[in-house]
């Protein structure tokens, strides 16, 4: 063998044994310390690396605790669970090093202040009014030449537009469009008209129409102002007196257009009835607004999570009256838990699911977990996750981890949540900064 053909099967040699090395468990467990840990203030997390390895691990004891150990440096097993305490918040680093020798790794810590919520489970009623006109459709004019069209469309008006101002002033109410409609026709003027497209402002010159059938000025557009529906409460949070309801995005049901909401309300919500969901088919909660003078709260956001705003008081007909703490995305794991869910009248109930899969997420993105329900009760009464259930708060370990957002069309015993973590910033409640450090709003 010469010394090519040597060193050519000393690398294939080297190649299997760092692959060998590479997919062992030890490495694997190596590799999942982490660079980063956020902890609440007061929490007691444990980590578990399972690796056979004594190693030396030094931290801030007035801010962290290892193993219960107010030491500044601690030689520990890893392949024992490893137990972390949260005096005070702030920031500071955790060093490692194996044997008590080799430097190994640094993993910041970052130290939130405790932080609890309400939760939620109410069905609660949706009055979201648009911060424009929301272009929803074309329709044919017919013109005194007998020439059928739509002078929007010609315009360059989309489905999905949002009219933010005509002739230079804000409108947010249809009625008000007929009579600027009119006056431009008898006048014989365009509508200078300002809208809204994928987050950015334009402008066109919308000429009325005079309909030969109907006797008026037509601008050839469906539009909408304003929109209603049915969800659930997700929690309240008393010291910031916010909530967060839905889990989704509130789109219009013309377009699916994401609503840009100019002003709305929350109100109470009772449930009359419900139609089981079944495979191909999804069910919906059948509710009426309770006491529509008596507004819960206001909406002010209407995000990929859900809604936000101000609550008035704390809700009623709660499962319970007692906040629980919440947990960050990553401190969410695969196993049993609970959802919080309103299915006759208005009194909350508790019922039993799984959290059969969790993605990785390190910032916000929605379809964090598959959920699926076992409760056989809850199976039995809707089949399912049902309409009007978004936002339906899940509990795993006395902890408000996330809300269910959507049904799985083809199986309804399942379906997707996301993580509170992402809830609460979008309510101003946890804040995030450029670096990527929590923190909780004051």
């Amino acid at each position: 063998m010469n010394s090519n053909q040597r060193k050519r099967w000393f690398g294939l040699v080297l190649v299997f044994f760092i692959c060998m090395i590479g997919s062992s468990a030890p490495f694997q467990h190596f590799a999942a310390i982490p660079n980063e840990l956020r902890l609440f203030s007061g929490q007691l997390k444990r980590l578990q690396y399972g690796v056979p390895v004594h190693a030396e691990v030094t931290v801030d004891p007035h801010m962290l605790q290892i193993n219960g150990s107010s030491s500044h440096s601690l030689s520990v097993n890893l392949n024992e669970p490893l137990s972390l305490q949260s005096n005070h918040s702030g920031q500071t680093s955790m060093k490692v090093k194996l044997f008590g020798k080799i430097p190994f790794k640094t993993v910041k810590v970052n130290v939130v202040p405790d932080l609890r919520v309400i939760p939620g489970g109410q069905t609660i009623g949706v009055k979201v009014k648009s911060a424009g006109i929301l272009v929803v459709g074309h329709h044919q004019v017919s013109g005194k030449d007998g020439m059928k069209q739509s002078p929007g469309e010609a315009a360059g008006l989309r489905l999905g537009d949002l009219i933010v101002k005509i002739n230079g002033s804000a409108i947010n109410e249809v009625h008000k469009v007929a009579d600027l409609c009119t006056k431009a026709g008898k006048e014989k003027k365009p509508l200078a008209v300002t809208y809204k497209r994928d987050g950015r402002l334009a402008e066109t010159n919308l000429n009325p129409v005079f309909d030969a059938e109907d006797k008026a000025w037509r601008l050839g557009l469906y539009i909408r102002d304003s929109a209603a529906g049915v969800g659930t409460l997700t929690f309240y949070a008393p010291d910031q007196g916010v909530y967060g309801a839905l889990g989704h995005v509130i789109t219009d049901m013309d377009t699916q257009t994401p609503i840009e909401v100019g002003e709305g309300q929350i109100l109470q919500s009772s449930v009359t009835s419900i139609n089981k969901s079944q495979n191909g088919e999804p069910g919906e909660k059948r509710a009426h607004f309770v006491k529509e003078s008596k507004i819960l709260g206001n909406v002010e956001r209407n995000t990929p999570f859900g809604i936000f705003g101000k609550m008035n008081e704390a809700p009623t007909h709660s499962y319970s009256d007692k906040s629980v703490p919440v947990a960050f995305a990553e401190d969410v794991k695969e196993g049993p838990a609970q959802i919080l869910t309103v299915v006759n009248g208005q009194k909350v109930e508790r019922f039993n699911i799984d959290i059969v899969h969790v993605s990785k997420q390190s910032g916000p993105a929605t379809k964090g977990m598959v959920i699926k329900i076992t409760d056989k009760r809850l199976l039995s009464k809707t089949g399912g996750i049902v309409q009007g259930m978004s936002g339906s708060p899940i509990i795993q370990d006395g902890k408000l981890v996330g809300a269910v957002t959507h049904v799985f069309v083809n199986d309804p015993s399942s379906g997707y949540g996301c993580f509170i973590e992402w809830m609460l910033q979008d309510a101003g409640v946890l804040l995030k900064s450029a670096n990527g450090v929590i923190d909780q709003a004051a």
